[in-house]
């Protein structure tokens, strides 16, 4: 892999306490240089035309590097922790540890995400030949027995994958939607302590208030 100019910035579509908040932690973890496009979700902006021109389906984060645009979080993760391989983030192409760290970062898009939202609107699940998680327990079976390895998803070091979990942990704990069990929740406050995550949570309160004001929440 080859490491990135310091020059080389980042710009990150961006609102407050959103998905977009992992990769902005990510960027940080990274010592990225980037830029933000903030965009008021209070007030629609996502929905607007000049954004759906950046991404058709009006989510965050999406990230633009040079000529390159890159929607959809997992592969977010995986692009910036690649151009930035100094940060120590990422396992090389020939570290046994590479199918693994990928692995479980496709899980996070592939089975946890669909599972949470299936369980959150209370929408039975697929029969389980036919769902891409199986079922929400085996899928968050799957991750506790994974996570317990610890203290980081492959060990001892720590991973742009954690960066992505521990953070979705965080939130979806707090809104009920994954139980607090004793290992994600471990899991979670390790990454919720690290400076990055301070930063930006803070920031995040900050710009999230200035927002609903905007927009007369």
């Amino acid at each position: 892999m080859t490491t990135a100019a310091p020059t080389d910035r980042v710009t990150l579509y961006y609102s407050p306490q959103s998905r977009a908040t992992g990769t902005r932690v990510l960027l940080e973890e990274l010592g990225a240089p980037y830029d933000l496009r903030v965009l008021n979700m209070k007030a629609g902006e996502q929905r607007k035309a000049a954004y759906l021109t950046i991404n058709p389906l009006g989510k965050v984060p999406a990230i633009r590097h040079g000529d390159a645009l890159v929607t959809e979080q997992v592969a977010i993760f995986i692009y910036l922790a690649d151009l930035f391989p100094q940060a120590g983030l990422t396992p090389a192409l020939n570290d046994p540890r590479r199918g693994p760290y990928l692995r479980w970062i496709a899980y996070y898009g592939s089975s946890f995400e669909p599972a949470v939202i299936d369980h959150f609107m209370k929408r039975e699940p697929a029969p389980i030949t036919q769902s891409p998680y199986a079922d929400y327990d085996t899928m968050l079976g799957a991750l506790e027995s994974q996570l317990a390895k610890g203290p980081y998803l492959l060990g001892e070091e720590i991973t742009a994958a954690d960066i992505l979990w521990g953070i979705a942990l965080s939130w979806t704990m707090m809104l009920g939607i994954v139980p607090k069990r004793d290992v994600f929740v471990r899991y979670a406050e390790r990454i919720a302590a690290r400076p990055a995550f301070q930063r930006i949570s803070k920031a995040d309160d900050e710009m999230a208030a200035q927002h609903a004001a905007a927009a007369g929440v």
